[in-house]
């Protein structure tokens, strides 16, 4: 028997992606795995019916949302795994996806977080092969062969900058260090703030690209939609907050405030898409009237 493996999925109102996730895991080959289901106060679609069809799984359910960070903590308090792996449930997995991302962490002991290379479900088309770290100075970063399409070429494993919360695996140690996810940001930038801790806190981040997952993107929230753009906008301000000081926060703020506002602005009067050019001054507001730890 191997190390445990804590899988925890976050479920919100999506039984049939959730129901095509827990199929897809039950093929896994790696044996010492446990997996847990949070349903994040769902109402819709709750994930009563998939309990007796899972009976291996367990299900915590949540009264209210509690965001991604939120969910997946509840999982992780939860969790007996030596590694934890969090996995979206709008994703689906190679069956030997597990070994390469664990032989990773065995083989160097430095590594505290790692992601599979991601694929856009149903394409060749690569979503995460590895990231540039946010810019100090403008609080944007890159992606590493963004939309390229696949080949092995991308079989590689090497540090990156940050990782994706799609599908992210960290081993105990790293959460012992350094705390659960920091739920202040509710959807988008926690994996970031996390990834940023965990290289504060002296590990490496590793991109681990023989391991492959398959992401249906924004299945349950929509490519373009207010709440997206709300979050979004809220969370990269969040982290220029908690993360970043003296020169470097106000470089990033003059940055967001000169060229990101307005063009953002310009392209949704343009458009004429007043419910996103909304979400964009709530999410900007939000960060105005709330306080925040910071690091």
């Amino acid at each position: 028997m191997g190390s445990l493996i804590s899988i925890i999925t976050v479920h919100f109102n999506q039984l049939e992606m959730t129901d095509e996730f827990l199929k897809s895991i039950s093929e896994v080959n790696y044996g010492a795995i446990e997996v847990i289901v949070v349903d994040n106060g769902s109402l819709k679609q709750p994930v009563k019916p998939l309990i007796k069809k899972y009976p291996e799984v367990k299900f915590i359910v949540n009264a209210d949302n509690l965001g991604f960070a939120g969910g997946n903590n509840i999982g992780i308090r939860q969790a007996k795994g030596d590694y934890i792996l969090l996995l979206n449930n709008d994703t689906e997995v190679e069956p030997g996806f597990i070994e390469p991302l664990l032989s990773c962490f065995q083989e160097n002991d430095r590594v505290g977080m790692v992601s599979p290379k991601i694929i856009y479900h149903g394409t060749d088309s690569i979503q995460f092969v590895g990231s540039g770290r946010i810019s100090p100075y403008t609080g944007r970063s890159f992606r590493a062969h963004f939309k390229e399409k696949d080949s092995q070429e991308f079989s590689f494993r090497k540090p990156t900058e940050m990782l994706h919360g799609a599908a992210l695996m960290v081993k105990r140690e790293v959460i012992d260090k350094i705390g659960l996810l920091p739920e202040v940001y509710f959807l988008y930038y926690e994996e970031v703030d996390w990834c940023r801790q965990a290289k504060n806190a002296g590990f490496e981040l590793w991109v681990v690209a023989d391991s492959i997952v398959y992401h249906k993107e924004s299945m349950s929230i929509g490519k373009n939609s207010p709440f997206k753009t709300y979050y979004m906008t809220r969370g990269r301000l969040i982290y220029m907050r908690r993360n970043l000081k003296g020169i470097q926060f106000l470089s990033s703020l003059l940055f967001y405030i000169l060229l990101t506002v307005p063009k953002n602005i310009f392209v949704y009067l343009l458009q004429k898409d007043f419910k996103n050019l909304g979400a964009f001054v709530k999410g900007i507001k939000w960060n105005f009237s709330n306080k925040i730890s910071v690091y």
